[in-house]
This record gives C-alpha cells, sequence and structure tokens, in this order.
C-alpha cells in the first residue's frame, strides 16, 4: 500500500503527532510537514515540505489544483490528512477529485484531559502510552546544561532574569540556546533540526519552557525540566523517563523550584 501523511503545525504538535504517524507506517510511505520539520522524519521513504507540494494554495483565491498535484495525490492507496480539517472547501474539494483523504482533528479538543500524543496516537487507530523518540548517532554525553528560555510565544516565556539566575545557580556549565530570531547573546544557534537534536540529546540537562525545542530535547531522550504555565501540561506536556514538570503561575515559579525538579532528573 502507498500512503501519504500529512502534518501541519508547529514543531511541538508534529513531535507530538510522531508515534501516530510511524503508527500509520505502511509499504510505502511519504510524509508532507512545514520544512523545518522534515528533517526529523527519519523512517518514511520520502519527506516533502507542504508548501513545495502546492497543497497550501488549493481552495484559497479560486486556485485550481495542478494536474501534477492530483496525479499525486491520486497515486496513493490511502492519504491521512491533519491538513485541512478545519477548511471545508479543502475538503469538499479532495472528496470532489476523487482523493482517498480521511481528515483527522489537528489538535484535540479544548478543555479535554487526554494527553496530545496519546489523542493523535488514538486518531490513527493505535492504543497505548504514546512517547515521541528522535534517534540520534551514538555520542558521548556532555557535562553541559543547555537553557532555551523561548518558546513560540511570549505568554508562555519564564522570566529571562529567573533564567539566568538559575544559570548562576546550576552546578554545571551552562550553554545558551536560542533560534535565528531570538535575541541572546553567546547562543548556540543550530537551525537544522536534526543537528539541533542530536546535539541536545548529549546534554546532562535541558531546561525551557513549553515550547517546540523543549519537546525535541525531550524526544532525544534528554534529562529535562519543562516549565509551564500559559498551557495545561496534562494536555501538553514533553514526555519521557526524565522529564519534570513545574507548573502554576509564572510569578510563582520560583528559581528553587526549578532547581528542586532539577535533583530529580540530571544524569
Amino acid at each position: 500500500m502507498r500512503r501519504l501523511l500529512i502534518r501541519p503545525g508547529a514543531i511541538g504538535d508534529c513531535i507530538l503527532s510522531l508515534p501516530a504517524l510511524e503508527c500509520l507506517r505502511s509499504e510505502y510511505t511519504e510524509v508532507w510537514v512545514r520544512s523545518e520539520v522534515a528533517p526529523l522524519i527519519r523512517f518514511a521513504d520520502q519527506v516533502r515540505s507542504i508548501a513545495s507540494t502546492g497543497i497550501d494554495r488549493v481552495g484559497l483565491d479560486d486556485i485550481d489544483p495542478s494536474p501534477e498535484l492530483v496525479a499525486r495525490l491520486r497515486s496513493f492507496d490511502s492519504i491521512v490528512s491533519w491538513y485541512g480539517s478545519n477548511r471545508r472547501e479543502f475538503r469538499d474539494q479532495m472528496h470532489q477529485l476523487g482523493v482517498p483523504i480521511r481528515f483527522l482533528d489537528a489538535l484535540p479538543p479544548a478543555g479535554g484531559t487526554v494527553h496530545a500524543a496519546d489523542f493523535f496516537l488514538e486518531q490513527a487507530g493505535c492504543s497505548g502510552f504514546a512517547v515521541p523518540r528522535i534517534q540520534c548517532p551514538p555520542r558521548p554525553a556532555g557535562d553541559f546544561a543547555v537553557i532555551h528560555p523561548f518558546s513560540g510565544s511570549p505568554r508562555k516565556n519564564w522570566p529571562l532574569e529567573r533564567y539566568r539566575e538559575l544559570a548562576r545557580r546550576v552546578e554545571m556549565p551552562v550553554r545558551w540556546c536560542a533560534g535565528p530570531e531570538e535575541q541572546l547573546d553567546d547562543a548556540v544557534r543550530i537551525d537544522h533540526l536534526y543537528e539541533l537534536a542530536c546535539w541536545l540529546g548529549t546534554a546532562r540537562l535541558y531546561i525551557g519552557n513549553d515550547s517546540g525545542i523543549t519537546h525535541l530535547a525531550a524526544a532525544t531522550g534528554a534529562p529535562l525540566v519543562a516549565i509551564f504555565f500559559a498551557t495545561d501540561p496534562v494536555v501538553w506536556a514533553p514526555r519521557g523517563e526524565l522529564v519534570r514538570v513545574v507548573s502554576g503561575n509564572s510569578d510563582d515559579i520560583s528559581v528553587d523550584q526549578v532547581l528542586s525538579a532539577v535533583v530529580t532528573c540530571k544524569r
């Protein structure tokens, strides 16, 4: 069977979907995701960015899908898509074209209590305790902590001055991590997500907010403390044996609380 999996969304959403995507693997599996996430999809026979396919333009501005796109979609026996689930005009057009596509909700229901990774796995028709995993080549473990004090939204960011105090009190060297647009002096910046994952996996400890990079670190098995206050950790926390979550109101989460969590997870 030839199967296409289309998974839009931010880094964290895609990482939490990895168990579901792998569960849906077929004899031939192609995956379409955002371009920056593509290097993290290691199991597929082919990976393409959604933008490169042109499917993101279907249904917009009365643009019809290209004959090449239609032929490509029809070449699959099964398509499972988290893309377009909330766009009726897109869904209707796909069905009118005779595309063998099944749509899934891209996000868990608001107010739910099921972890996102389990929700996506159940959508795929599988069951179990879903733990995303990214396999990297063996590397020597480093004697350092990584702190990534950012996220995709300022409302998820614990104050930077508290991270700086935390860095002074962690009993190991600290390497700061930042993305290309995040302002932080002397930070390690690795744009390629798989290379970043493999570097994070060598850390003795990772500390960060509710962010895609935190999920990335957790998926490598790195010891990790995640700080949550804007989203529900019951649904969105990273998963792993060495993952600890500190949650509450941002103003009430102290450096001492985070340090207490560090003691229970660092290697």
